[in-house]
């Protein structure tokens, strides 16, 4: 047993001072005998990160330049250079570069993570003798960082609506849903302690209606990109005679399973639908604004008590404080109102945002995360009271501090993930190691471009 005493801990029911955190197995459990660790920070339930395209830590920043050619630069010409690194990265350089962000999630209070993985097979689109190749990468890559993950493979099938994989989407796809299964397997055999297997349909419009049905029949979390781009939605209708929200959950079993990652371009009646099935939004506001995708309604899901989640996604922020600080700013710069998340039941915005997507990122991954309570995975973040972003605050204001006001650095002093101290005073105990194997793949990836 491991034991933590914290000045103030973030339960249930509200902020607690002097707090005892034992843990069991990785668990939180009620208090008992043994030795205690005395942390200065307050404790909050760590933070899923519930979507994540890890090799694309790799190019983060790299895709700020306007191709004069291609002026009317959008999601799609994005797209393209994402493609040209998805085609150079090999297993080592996986790993490095997913080691490297899990540490760097980890520092910035993320204590989970869902992988959204569709890099499958090898550099000319044949598969690996293993054809859990990479997602071992991506497992060996958790394990050393320190972070509790589930892995969603993804099925990946069509280039677009009734077309063909492109020569870019080659190391995504499979011809049919019994091969994928057979990546599952392997990859399932692979999971350590911490660890645990879902899977992903990559879109709409990249699997077909009976492979849909064929991967809701399979056990586990289940995640789709949905209605990120009006692109996307037009495609849809014209293919499918629907919008995507409404075709997926009128032809669908959606329940608390799903994960329906952006959702960006829905009617207040889709959101208020899949609210009501239990599914969890997967919102990513850092690559929403960046792909210029739109912004997603809150509002509506938070009045009808939907599950909300946030993800990096493509990691050109890896910081829980910028999504959630920019999903309620896109909603003032909208309603051109403040506190929007807020409520009279509620009314610390940043302690609601904080709350609602630990426990939507819970149900997202399919693990018992996001609380401080008996039970759950010992998993949480400690708030340093000394950080000068802190200063003039208490426990009840300490999230509103942490989201709303902005710094270089980030006010996590630890973070314990299943009851195991991986970061100490902000910094992860293996920062330097990773660090190295990042740099050295990074190297060869420039070399190969």
């Amino acid at each position: 047993m491991t034991a933590y005493s914290v000045p103030a801990a973030l339960r249930p029911g509200g902020w607690a001072l002097e707090q005892t955190l034992s843990t069991r197995d990785g668990k939180l459990v009620a208090a008992a005998s043994g030795p205690v660790t005395r942390l200065s920070g307050w404790a909050v339930p760590g933070m899923p990160n519930a979507h994540s395209h890890a090799f694309q830590r790799a190019m983060a920043g790299a895709a700020e330049h306007l191709d004069p050619t291609r002026p009317a630069d959008s999601f799609w010409t994005w797209r393209d250079a994402m493609y040209r690194l998805a085609n150079r990265i090999g297993p080592e350089e996986m790993e490095a570069v997913a080691t490297q962000l899990y540490a760097e999630m980890l520092e910035a209070g993320f204590t989970a993570v869902a992988e959204f993985h569709y890099l499958h097979h090898d550099r000319d689109g044949v598969p690996y003798a293993d054809p859990a190749e990479m997602s071992r990468a991506l497992l060996r890559a958790a394990a050393t960082a320190g972070i509790r993950i589930t892995l969603l493979p993804v099925f990946y099938a069509h280039g677009g609506f009734g077309q063909p994989l492109g020569a870019d989407q080659r190391r995504f796809g499979h011809a049919r849903v019994e091969d994928f299964a057979r990546l599952l397997d392997a990859a399932r055999r692979a999971l350590g302690p911490g660890q645990q297997l879902g899977l992903a349909a990559h879109s709409l419009r990249a699997v077909s209606p009976s492979e849909l049905a064929e991967l809701a029949a399979l056990p586990g979390p289940i995640h789709i990109h949905i209605a990120e781009q009006p692109a996307e939605v037009a495609q849809c209708e014209a293919s499918l005679g629907a919008r995507p929200v409404a075709w997926l959950l009128d032809n669908l079993p959606v329940d608390g399973r799903w994960s329906l990652v952006h959702a960006t371009h829905t009617t207040p009646a889709e959101v208020a639908a899949a609210a009501a099935a239990g599914a969890t939004a997967v919102i990513c506001p850092t690559t929403e604004a960046n792909l210029g995708d739109g912004v997603f309604d809150l509002p509506t899901l938070l009045a009808a008590n939907g599950h909300l989640a946030i993800g990096s996604d493509s990691h050109i922020s890896v910081d829980p404080r910028e999504e959630l600080r920019l999903l309620e700013y896109g909603q003032r710069l909208t309603l051109l109102r403040r506190n929007v998340a807020a409520s009279p039941t509620q009314p610390s915005t940043g302690q609601r945002l904080w709350c609602a997507a630990a426990a939507g990122g819970a149900q997202s991954l399919g693990a018992p995360l996001g609380a401080l309570a008996d039970g759950c995975a010992a998993d949480f973040v400690t708030l340093d009271p000394e950080h000068p972003r802190m200063l003039g605050h208490g426990p009840g204001s300490a999230l509103d501090a942490l989201v709303f006001s902005a710094s270089a650095s980030a006010p996590v002093a630890d973070v314990v993930v299943a009851g195991v101290r991986v970061v100490e005073e902000g910094r992860h105990v293996r920062r330097s190691e990773i660090a190295a194997r990042f740099r050295a793949a990074m190297k060869r990836l420039q070399e190969q471009a």
